[in-house]
C-alpha cells in the first residue's frame, strides 16, 4: 500500500509541476518584427499552420508533425535568462488533433523531443520557457546529434551573442520528404533526413548556414557541418528573406567563441 500511494504521489507531483494553460497564437506582425526582420520565410506547404509564439516563430507542417522552419531572435538581454529548464513537453493546442505530435509518439523510439528554438535562449521568462516544450516546436532527432554538435552550435549561438553584444536571428528547421520519410509514433512523425541552422547578425547583416546530416556523433567542429543560405534553400524549398549585406553563396570565418564569458555571466545573473 505504502508503494502505491509513493507511485500516486508522484504522479500528482509530476502533474502539477508540468501543468501550464496554454495561450493562443499571437498576431504574425509581432513576430515578423521580432524574430523574423527581413521577412517571413516563404514555403508551399499543402497543410500547415503559422504559429506566433513570444520566443519565436514558425510553421508547423501538419502532414509531418514537425516544423518547416523555426525563426527567433537571441539578444544580449535575454541571451542569459535564470528560468529553471521545465521539461514540460507536451502537445500544442493550436494544432488540430491528428495533424500535430505527441509526446508519446516519441515513446521507445530511440529518438530525443529535439527543440528547434532552443529552451536554454527561451529561458528569459516562465511562460516563454514552457512555450519552448510545445511539441510544434520539437522534431525527432537522434541523440547523438541533438545533444551533440547541434547543442554546440546553441551555445555557440549564446556565447556570439553575449561577446558581441549583438542580437542574433536564428533560424532552424527540418530536412524531409513526407512520403519517403521514416514516420513514429501513432500520429506518423516524420524523421527528418537532415537538419539546418541560419545565423546573421541584425546589427551588422553578417550570417553563417549549417547543414547537419541526420546522423549520430558528428564532432565538435562546426565548419564540418558549415554550409551556404542557398544550399539550405535548395534542399528545403524554403525561401529566407535576407539584409542586402548577406552574400547567400558564401561561407564566411566563423567568429571566435568565448564559452567562458557567458557561462560565468549567466552564474552571476542567476546565483542563488
Amino acid at each position: 500500500m505504502k508503494r502505491i500511494l509513493i507511485s500516486i504521489g508522484m504522479l500528482l507531483f509530476a502533474t502539477v509541476a508540468y501543468a501550464w494553460t496554454q495561450t493562443a497564437s499571437l498576431d504574425p506582425t509581432y513576430c515578423v518584427q521580432n524574430h523574423a526582420p527581413w521577412g517571413m520565410p516563404q514555403v508551399a506547404k499543402p497543410d500547415a499552420t503559422l504559429l506566433c509564439r513570444r520566443g519565436y516563430f514558425l510553421l508547423h507542417d501538419n502532414q509531418a508533425k514537425i516544423p518547416a522552419w523555426v525563426s527567433w531572435q537571441v539578444s544580449p538581454a535575454t541571451v542569459n535568462g535564470c528560468v529553471p529548464r521545465t521539461n514540460a513537453f507536451v502537445g500544442d493546442q493550436s494544432i488540430p488533433a491528428g495533424k500535430r505530435s505527441l509526446p508519446s509518439d516519441y515513446a521507445g523510439s530511440g529518438y530525443d523531443q529535439g527543440h528547434l528554438a532552443n529552451d536554454a535562449h527561451q529561458s528569459w521568462d516562465v511562460q516563454v520557457e514552457y512555450e519552448s516544450f510545445l511539441m510544434s516546436n520539437m522534431s525527432p532527432q537522434l541523440p547523438g546529434l541533438n545533444r551533440g554538435i547541434w547543442k554546440l552550435l546553441e551555445t555557440a549561438t549564446g556565447a556570439w551573442t553575449f561577446s558581441r553584444q549583438h542580437t542574433l536571428i536564428v533560424y532552424a528547421g527540418n530536412i524531409y520528404d513526407v512520403a519517403s520519410a521514416k514516420k513514429i509514433g501513432p500520429n506518423q512523425v516524420v524523421v527528418p533526413g537532415g537538419l539546418y541552422k541560419i545565423i546573421v547578425d541584425k546589427n551588422t547583416g553578417e550570417g553563417f548556414a549549417f547543414l547537419f546530416p541526420h546522423a549520430e556523433n558528428q564532432g565538435n567542429d562546426l565548419t564540418k557541418v558549415q554550409s551556404t543560405i542557398s544550399e539550405i534553400e535548395r534542399y528545403t524549398g524554403i525561401n529566407f528573406p535576407m539584409p542586402p549585406t548577406v552574400n547567400k553563396t558564401a561561407k564566411n570565418p566563423l567568429w571566435p567563441v568565448d564559452f567562458k564569458s557567458v557561462a560565468d555571466n549567466k552564474k552571476a545573473l542567476c546565483k542563488g
